[in-house]
């Protein structure tokens, strides 16, 4: 196994409106095999997260969480989303989905409670924990995996979007 970078980025979000940001941000760089995964309390914002990054992916359908079907599967205007929950599952009730057909194949997957299923995850991917600052500031920690994620984050804090 390769080693993991351990470069970490933050984007800060205020409101709802911050994180509906950094989705679309983020849908600019996507492409056929996008993988990111999505920690954070409950409560962080992980399925508002998923709602801005589908709206930013032109998904016009109502987004939520996939807590008790495990995996959505969206039409977006360019790529297909897989929004994906592990929250209710093992790991080895996870293994039996076939995962790698949907990180691996034409969509973009985007994984609630990732963590919990960390040894299935493929070795490139945008990792993505969120952690709450009072009531409202969400900061979201940003962890590339592989070059395209690493060249991802590193333009955007180019840009200024990301700390």
């Amino acid at each position: 196994m390769r080693s993991l970078t351990t470069t970490t980025y933050r984007f800060h979000s205020l409101h709802e409106e911050d994180t509906d940001r950094l989705g679309r941000l983020l849908a600019a760089y996507l492409r056929p095999g996008t993988v990111v995964t999505l920690d954070g309390d409950l409560g962080a914002g992980k399925t508002r997260f998923s709602q801005g990054f589908a709206k930013a992916m032109g998904i016009s359908e109502h987004v939520n969480s996939p807590t008790f079907t495990i995996i959505k599967e969206y039409e977006g205007a360019e790529l297909p989303f897989y929004h994906m929950d592990m929250y209710r599952i093992s790991q080895e009730e996870a293994d039996e989905l076939g995962l790698e057909d949907y990180f691996y194949g034409a969509g973009v997957t985007l994984i609630e409670w990732s963590s919990l299923i960390e040894d299935l995850l493929p070795p490139d991917r945008l990792r993505i924990t969120i952690t709450q600052e009072g009531d409202l500031t969400r900061v979201f920690h940003l962890t590339p995996y592989g070059s395209p994620y690493e060249d991802w984050c590193a333009r955007m804090k180019e840009n200024g979007h990301l700390q």
